[in-house]
């Protein structure tokens, strides 16, 4: 065991004495970085993004890039079975990481930092600017900047991402947007799920956050500071409001419940369409979140 977080009343009473004999522990005197709200994802993605790719090509040789790529700077690295055609990356502005079977297609335009994980793709034409994240799996157009995409999630057309995090296995519609400055120029504020209100985030730059499984249709516009809950489906002219409980179905008009049976349907058929099985485990997932979320769920209107 490398680490342990508990709670203060356990932590006080955890003595160097009382640690097991197969544990080891280990004094660390550096800088940690501790993630304590949901924006201090994209927040503090530009610093991890330079660490892990130091940890990550540390000794080791990229592949090569063919001479249809324009390249501005050195801190490039392209795993192996990458394809990359066609592309402009600058790493003057941050390293770039290319992972594993990864491809980037031709017209795409990028600026460090930058990484995308294996299988992830970047469509004709799209724009990225750092610091900015395509996790394993993600299908990614269109116009990014300072963004998360955990895994397995698409944006596969024109629209604009910004100061956003989005989690497994969503889905943003063709020319979806979010707005990440308000017009005012003040403080954005954003849902917190633990203090059960909108609080402060200290940024005037904050987007749109979308739990997993979660999907909005073409031409959906969210507004500054937005927190999407589990498994929503957003559609419809207008802006949705800034909290979308988790199991919400429709629009800036009107909300109401998306059924569970519906739900795990929809996403048994995402996890196919990857030759993925949608298990048991999955099954408990979904249950756990619709039960814990009803709250919410009764005061959307």
């Amino acid at each position: 065991m490398l680490a342990a977080r508990l709670e203060q009343s356990i932590a006080s009473k955890f003595q160097v004495e009382t640690i097991p004999q197969d544990c080891t522990l280990i004094e660390y005197d550096k800088e940690v970085m501790q993630l304590n709200h949901l924006w201090d994802i994209f927040s503090f993605n530009d610093k991890a993004l330079r660490q892990d790719y130091e940890r990550i090509t540390n000794g080791r040789e990229s592949q090569s890039l063919s001479h249809t790529n324009t390249l501005i700077g050195h801190q490039i690295f392209i795993e192996e079975g990458a394809y990359v055609e066609g592309a402009i990356i600058n790493s003057n502005t941050g390293p770039v990481y290319i992972g594993r079977n990864a491809e980037v297609m031709e017209g795409c335009v990028i600026r460090g930092p930058f990484a995308m994980g294996e299988h992830a793709v970047l469509k004709m034409g799209a724009k990225i600017y750092g610091a900015t994240t395509l996790g394993p799996g993600c299908k990614v157009g269109g116009e990014v900047n300072n963004s998360v995409m955990i895994a397995n999630s698409n944006k596969a057309h024109d629209g604009f991402l910004g100061n956003s995090v989005i989690g497994e296995w969503c889905n943003l519609g063709a020319d979806s947007n979010n707005s990440n400055l308000k017009n005012n120029y003040e403080e954005v504020k954003l849902w917190s799920e633990s203090q059960k209100s909108f609080v402060k985030t200290g940024l005037q730059f904050c987007g749109l956050i979308m739990g997993d499984h979660s999907k909005c249709g073409i031409n959906t516009m969210f507004n500054t500071g937005t927190v999407v809950g589990f498994s929503c489906n957003i559609f419809g002219a207008g802006f949705p409001r800034n909290f979308i409980p988790s199991y919400s179905w429709g629009s800036a008009s009107g909300m109401a419940e998306y059924q569970l049976k519906k739900a795990i349907d929809t996403a048994r058929r995402v996890f196919a369409r990857r030759k993925i099985e949608f298990d048991n485990i999955e099954e408990r997932l979904f249950q756990y979140i619709f039960d814990a979320s009803a709250e919410q769920r009764n005061y959307m209107n």
